[in-house]
Parts: C-alpha cells; structure tokens; sequence
C-alpha cells in the first residue's frame, strides 16, 4: 500500500527549485513553527511520535494542506489525543482553566537555549553493527514498519528492494520505527548507503548519479 507523504520519485509534482531561499512564505508559518516548539518542551511526545501524526492525516487532507498546514492539523491531533486541550478549546481558541503542564511552558527567556541544545538522538546501547563500509545491502521490500502495521518508518518505498553499499556507519541511533509509538528508543546502527541513480530511476538518470540514504541496519540484508 503507497503512503500519502511516501512522494519520493513522484512524477508530476514539479521540479524542486532551489533558488527558493524564504525562511517563511507566509507570517503565519513562523508561529505555526512557535507553536510547534513550545508544545513540544511539554514532553508529551518525540519527533519520531510528531512525524508520524503528520503522515497519519487523512488522504485528502494531506494532499491538500500546505506544509505549515500540516504541521498544525497534526499537532492539533496530538495534543487532543494526550488530553493537552479539548475540541471545544480548540475551536473556541482559547483554555478552560489552567493546565496541569503550565509549568513546563517554554518561555521565551529559554528558547534560544533550549534551540542550541537540540535533541541527540545518538546512543552507546545497541546491537553491533553487521556491516561495514564496502559491504553490498539490499533494502528491505516491502518498506512497512515491521513492528506497527501502517506505522512510521523512515525506509521511502522507492528505495525498497534496491541494492547499494554501505559508505560508512553513522554509530548508533534510536529507531524511528519503534519511538514513533511508544515502544521505546531500541537503538540500532545507522548507515549511510549509496544507491545509484540508475537503480532506482532507471536508465533516464545519470549513470554518475547515486542517492545516499541513512538507513538503519533492520532495514537491510547482505545483497
């Protein structure tokens, strides 16, 4: 089954314009992005737990909704679904009484510390890694989360069952596939692998073309 936000090798969407350097199109985006941030420093959720909200919108809206649009449909989800506010705040746009997480509001004192510390997502406690740079993999086919049944996974369908080589190992880091639903971080090595443009588009690419994807390693099998 093809994911909505899966668009990776889509025809018909436009060339990517890389002149385009606005940091917002619109004033509103950059609060959609404030808002974004502050309701995170709650705690109630992760990135991986975020971008699956995202990729879980419906079809039609996902398709319709620019990508700030998103973000707050998404978020509107998560912090209904944590009991964070109810429907009736939302559409009223304002709370009904205080919340029990007013003390874990990010100021705007802290915002700038709480920017530079960013979230590392690099672990120590993992599995040993099975390749190295060099070694020839291959992607598992279908790409679906293999532990959530239509869960998140950061494997792209067009890179599925395709075979590439291992550039290097990134370390270890948590598994998106897991985190995304509360099964904890499960961290696994990452790597970078080199695919050529060719094997995945066909003989229309440049035969000196390659897409580097990281990938954790439950992604892969020796080729």
């Amino acid at each position: 089954m093809t994911r909505v936000h899966d668009m990776g090798g889509r025809y018909g969407d436009g060339a990517v314009n890389p002149a385009d350097d606005a940091v917002f199109a619109r004033d509103w985006h950059a609060r959609a992005l404030a808002v974004t941030l502050a309701a995170g420093a709650l705690g109630q959720w992760n990135i991986d737990m975020s971008r699956h909200a995202r990729e879980a919108l419906s079809p039609k809206d996902y398709s319709r909704f620019t990508y700030y649009e998103k973000w707050m449909s998404a978020l509107a989800d998560m912090l209904v679904a944590r009991d964070i506010v109810t429907e009736d705040e939302l559409r009223a746009g304002r709370g009904q009484g205080v919340s029990d997480l007013a003390e874990r509001r990010l100021t705007a004192d802290k915002v700038a510390a709480t920017l530079a510390k960013g979230s590392p997502y690099l672990r120590q406690d993992a599995p040993a890694a099975l390749f190295h740079a060099g070694d020839r993999v291959r992607t598992r086919l279908p790409a679906h989360n293999a532990m959530v049944p239509g869960g998140h996974t950061r494997l792209p369908s067009y890179a599925a069952g395709r075979i590439g080589t291992i550039r290097r190992l990134h370390g270890a880091h948590v598994f998106p596939d897991a985190n995304a639903h509360g099964l904890g971080e499960q961290p696994e090595p990452l790597y970078a692998v080199a695919i050529p443009a060719q094997v995945l588009w066909g003989a229309e690419a440049s035969a000196r073309d390659e897409v580097v994807l990281d990938l954790w390693q439950s992604y892969l099998e020796p080729a």
